[in-house]
């Protein structure tokens, strides 16, 4: 928040557009922030690259790894005994992270800003950010009367910052209880499973892959497994020429695992069929699917069970399901017609090239004339 008596120097002061921004701002609840949409807009608008989102709760505090001589100390601390269980509220979590893409990527498509980069990070109060989390960016966006109650690194502290109104906040019910305890029901489920696995093609890596990927991040503790389409079964792609190739697709895969939950192995891995590593590999607990490939998590279950594998755990990400009880008729449209796919990338990729050179042919044939 800041200092009492100070004026903040407004931005931007004409239409400045900086290339990498910063958003932090505390989720008082598991609730939609719908009262961070003007502010989302806002940031997305005068972005021009990059947008890292960071939100922060208490429902988000981890549980610390104790050392060899507290081992004997099971005891929760009062900060991580306020962390929920992320295998329960991990359906809250997709809704808030399915609302906060398609408000920002909505803002970006709109201003033909595709390739922007929106990254949607959580952290709990009882953890710190990465030193270089900064590095790079050109301002910090802050909610006006919110004090993120974690120390900030340099790389924040040296940036610029500017604080946005928030819009109207719904009064709604939060997630589980006031104290984050779970329905009693729900407790037979561990907090987290070792190890997640989940697959896709992940090519040009978009809201819709981030999603999936953070769910599945979210409730493992030690290795997350992704299978990724090898290049050989994505030979009927529409505009397979601007598909990107499977090293491409596996750093940046890599990279936003690791940014999102940098305590947990992502374990990325080529696939050539169905199953990858889930065909054969005891050690996986749980399955992350989206719609697209709920008929191979049903696959998957039945080849587990025909080879007396342990069965897994799945969790079905519905991006539109998610978000239609609470978004506006025209966004819900929205989200079915594009659908936050590669194909509509790869589609937009094509038709920009094509403009491009008829532009250029267009100039190149005017200096000929003259």
């Amino acid at each position: 928040m800041p200092p009492q008596g100070d004026t903040i120097e407004p931005f931007p002061t004409s239409p400045e557009i900086v290339d990498n921004a910063l958003l932090l701002a505390t989720l008082p609840n598991l609730t939609l922030p719908t009262f961070l949409s003007p502010i989302i807009t806002h940031a997305v608008t005068y972005t021009r690259k990059r947008l890292i989102i960071v939100f922060f709760s208490r429902y988000f505090n981890v549980h610390h790894t104790k050392t060899t001589q507290d081992a004997e100390d099971d005891a929760l601390t009062f900060p991580e005994k306020q962390g929920l269980s992320h295998t329960l509220s991990w359906d809250a979590v997709q809704r808030i992270l399915t609302y906060t893409y398609v408000q920002a990527t909505k803002v970006a498509l709109e201003m033909d800003k595709v390739l922007m980069e929106i990254d949607v990070l959580l952290k709990g109060l009882n953890e710190d950010l990465s030193d270089d989390i900064g590095v790079g960016m050109d301002i910090c966006f802050h909610v006006t009367g919110d004090t993120v109650a974690v120390p900030m690194p340099q790389s924040i502290n040296a940036l610029r910052e500017m604080y946005l109104a928030p819009g109207e906040r719904i009064p709604d019910d939060i997630f589980g209880t006031e104290s984050g305890v779970p329905d009693p029901s729900e407790a037979r489920f561990p907090p987290f499973y070792p190890v997640t696995a989940l697959g896709g093609t992940f090519d040009h890596l978009h809201a819709g892959h981030k999603i999936l990927l953070s769910i599945g991040a979210y409730i493992t503790s030690r290795k997350l497994i992704i299978g990724i389409t090898d290049d050989a079964l994505l030979q009927g792609k529409a505009n397979k020429h601007v598909l990107e190739k499977l090293p491409r697709r596996t750093q940046r895969v890599h990279d936003f695992v690791r940014l999102f939950k940098p305590q947990i192995i992502p374990d990325i891995v080529p696939i050539n069929d169905v199953y990858g590593p889930t065909g054969w590999d005891p050690d996986i607990q749980a399955l992350v699917v989206s719609k697209e490939t709920l008929s191979g998590g049903e696959a998957i279950a039945k080849h587990r069970a025909a080879h007396n594998l342990p069965p897994l755990r799945t969790f079905l990400i519905d991006v539109i399901s998610a978000t239609n009880s609470n978004l506006d008729h025209a966004d819900v449209e929205w989200l079915k017609l594009h659908k936050l796919s590669s194909t509509y990338i790869r589609q937009w990729i094509v038709d920009t090239h094509k403009q491009e050179e008829e532009e250029e042919e267009e100039e190149a044939h005017g200096n000929t004339n003259t």
